[in-house]
């Protein structure tokens, strides 16, 4: 059997996106995707924003794009936004993305060994860095600590730090005095909900003098902004404003979210009227995200020759999976995926659907795809005391 094959499948018929289907399926959208190469051969850090409707392939695009970074050498991270993830508070979305951060050439995430790693010139330029271009220090003297100490459970503290658990002030100074002797004094008190974005910074910072071509971050189902309340998403549109402007010294960032986004929220909801009355929020940067949004690039649909393309490669994965040679007749294949249902998604699984019948029966029947149907909530449910 073969399991990698079968993995591929798999994840094709649930319909749920795998990293491993990208690095397979990546001969779809060709044009788009060499265009993001490019972008990132530039070494101009910043953003894009990539919408498409529901089930046609973003996750996919963006699992395609991990792998082409990691083949430039540049480091990974992937981050599904949620009610779990808000991107309005960026201290806990700075966790996820520290968590999920990929190295080239690693399969476990993880960055921790880089700073052990740094000779004494690299070392210092990275302390440089964190003590002059940040709006705190904290992280100059993190930085400093962490190199500094044999101590297992301070070490392990300052890491979790650096990976999005911050430990207070005042813990910082008793381990940087334990360490030196000496007393800590903050220029500017770090404030996780103000001053997150130095982490980015440092953590980009790290990857590029340790010989990496870059960093890249990529934001998946970016549409969870829109159910955030009107406060927490103008901080979600400041936030995402900081990734997507170049200027700013951070890393590539890529953002996927749906077409409608722009009619339902932007316009929806008024955005635009209601930042004109807020209050203490940065509106150009609001509005900066705004556009971006409206103006971004919608992800092509497949087309025929594309289609046919990726049919074969699930008829060759197929066949592989379950140790067989299809006789199906691959133009009546297509012209039925072609045909079943709206979205790529559906498309696809009834692709799947048909080999998997003709592997077991030899004859496929007919294969379609039926309307979606909406769950109804039985009212007449007891209530615990009831019970």
């Amino acid at each position: 059997m073969d399991f990698e094959a079968r993995k591929v499948i798999e994840a094709l018929r649930s319909g749920v996106p795998s990293r491993a289907i990208g690095g397979y399926f990546g001969s779809a959208r060709m044009d788009l995707l060499a265009g993001i190469a490019d972008w990132l051969n530039e070494q101009t850090a910043g953003g894009k924003i990539l919408t498409a409707s529901y089930g046609e392939g973003k996750t996919h695009l963006l699992n395609t794009v991990f792998g082409m970074a990691r083949s430039k050498n540049m480091a990974v991270s992937f981050v599904s936004l949620s009610r779990e993830t808000p991107f309005n508070n960026l201290y806990q979305t700075y966790q996820k993305i520290a968590l999920n951060t990929y190295l080239p050439n690693r399969e476990q995430a993880g960055f921790d060994d880089l700073l052990d790693k740094l000779d004494q010139g690299k070392m210092a330029e990275l302390q440089l860095y964190a003590a002059k271009e940040l709006q705190t220090d904290k992280l100059y003297y993190l930085a400093k600590a962490y190199c500094n100490t044999d101590d297992p459970e301070a070490k392990f503290s300052l890491l979790a730090d650096m990976q999005g658990d911050f430990i207070g002030n005042t813990q910082l100074k008793k381990i940087y005095k334990d360490i030196f002797a000496e007393k800590i004094a903050f220029s500017v008190n770090f404030v996780k909900s103000r001053h997150t974005w130095d982490y980015i910074l440092f953590l980009n910072k790290l990857f590029i003098i340790s010989g990496l071509s870059g960093w890249i971050i990529l934001f998946d189902e970016a549409e969870h902004i829109g159910r955030l309340g009107r406060k927490s998403r103008f901080g979600a549109y400041s936030n995402m404003a900081k990734f997507l402007n170049g200027d700013n010294h951070g890393p590539y960032s890529l953002f996927t979210m749906t077409s409608n986004y722009a009619m339902q929220v932007i316009d929806g909801k008024s955005e635009r009227e209601h930042l004109a009355n807020a209050e203490g929020v940065d509106k150009e940067m609001i509005e900066y995200a705004l556009v971006r949004i409206e103006t971004a690039t919608e992800l092509p649909p497949l087309d025929r020759h594309e289609f046919q393309e990726a049919i074969n490669k699930i008829v060759e994965f197929h066949a592989r999976a379950y140790d067989w040679k299809p006789s199906s007749d691959i133009g009546e294949l297509c012209e039925m995926a072609w045909s079943c249902g709206y979205y790529l998604r559906t498309k696809i699984r009834a692709a799947i659907e048909y080999l998997d019948q003709f592997f077991q029966y030899g004859d496929a029947g007919v294969v379609v795809a039926g309307e979606l149907e909406q769950e109804t909530y039985n009212e007449e449910i007891p209530l615990p005391d009831e019970l």
